[in-house]
């Protein structure tokens, strides 16, 4: 079998069974990184099959210098983001710009690094708090959790899939971290569970 590079230049010259052999190579990732997303199969389902008609479409903007399958991540990560937000109408504030006041500009606060949030209950119903609380959080923030605590990526490989900076992807991760804490706290409040530590 090619190896993916040969496939993608394959696929730059528009072989589409070259590009068929790179899906079916790439499908299991892309989608679960899609279900970790979307939380759902049909929403999961749809994500991942437009991350490979974006990815055909935008091959002549893949350097093959870079890794693929990160390459998909960055598309199926961004075009989660930007359908939710066309879908909202939200209005997205960065993480790194300041909040202004009448009195100046104040710097956005953001949680110590403490234990992964993730961790913060046990149990089929504490997991589904955790589920909740997680898709209740805005999509930024959702995607910086998945990639960190479900599929592993560093802290670099999370800037070039976010296009930001190493810095900016731990402020945004740390702010995640902590507002989940918040929502998991609440969560197992409404529902009546104890968390670790609770008296």
């Amino acid at each position: 079998m090619d190896t993916v590079k040969t496939l993608v230049k394959k696929s730059q010259n528009k072989d589409r069974d070259a590009f068929a052999q790179l899906i079916e190579m790439y499908q299991d990732r892309v989608y679960a990184l899609s279900f970790r997303l979307a939380g759902n199969h049909d929403d999961a389902q749809d994500l991942a099959q437009d991350v490979f008609v974006r990815a055909y479409t935008n091959l002549d903007g893949f350097r093959n210098s870079a890794d693929f399958g990160t390459w998909l991540h960055r598309i199926a990560v961004n075009h989660w983001i930007n359908t939710r937000q066309k879908e909202k109408r939200l209005v997205t504030v960065s993480l790194d710009e300041p909040v202004r006041t009448e009195g100046g500009e104040v710097a956005r606060g953001l949680a110590a690094a403490g234990a992964d949030p993730l961790e913060a209950v046990a149990g089929d119903e504490s997991q589904d708090v955790v589920r909740s609380a997680l898709r209740d959080l805005n999509r930024e923030h959702q995607a910086v959790l998945v990639l960190r605590e479900i599929e592993g990526y560093n802290y670099e490989d999370m800037a070039l899939i976010l296009n930001c900076s190493a810095g900016t992807v731990k402020s945004r991760l740390n702010r995640a971290r902590q507002l989940l804490r918040e929502k998991v706290v609440a969560l197992a409040g409404e529902r009546g569970l104890k968390l670790p530590g609770q008296g």
